[in-house]
């Protein structure tokens, strides 16, 4: 079956973990990008971040292009933004049919809220729960052994 990961990644640490997916899955990645990017750094990162995830805002994407026809999983790859997954994954959702889709997720977090985000990512897709889900603390700027377990075991599910 063919994976495609789409991701958003702001400050590295998602596209990090896309890229590793990728590479132990035989996965294509498609990188998404809002047209109006978010600020990266200081006070403005977390308050237009956090406030667009907690408003559920869905931002013009640039383009890209997903023939996800040929696809049979698609893999989202977000950061935690105040226990939501970031707004460029519900813009992907609301412009594309992913019926009939295998769905997994992995998030990327600093300090906690995946959980929440995951439901908020099943509600926004219409589904009871996802094939597998993935939680690692910042995997390219606090690398270790468990992010990798962890890595292991959900590229083990999505196989089996």
């Amino acid at each position: 079956m063919k994976t495609l990961i789409v991701y958003y990644s702001l400050g590295g640490n998602t596209e990090y973990a896309a890229r590793r997916l990728a590479d132990r899955l035989g996965a294509d990645t498609l990188r998404i990008e809002p047209v109006k990017g978010y600020p990266t750094a200081g006070f403005r990162k977390f308050f237009w971040g956090g406030k667009s995830a907690v408003m559920a805002e869905k931002p013009p994407l640039r383009p890209y292009d997903a023939h996800l026809p040929g696809y049979g999983r698609v893999v989202f790859g977000f950061p935690v933004w105040a226990g939501n997954m970031a707004p460029p994954i519900r813009s992907f959702i609301a412009e594309n049919d992913l019926s009939g889709k295998r769905i997994a997720a992995f998030a990327c977090q600093g300090g906690s809220g995946a959980e929440k985000a995951f439901a908020k990512l099943r509600a926004c897709l219409g589904a009871g729960r996802l094939e597998a889900e993935l939680i690692i603390i910042d995997p390219k700027d606090r690398p270790d052994a468990e992010n990798d377990r962890r890595m292991e075991a959900f590229c083990a599910a999505l196989k089996a």
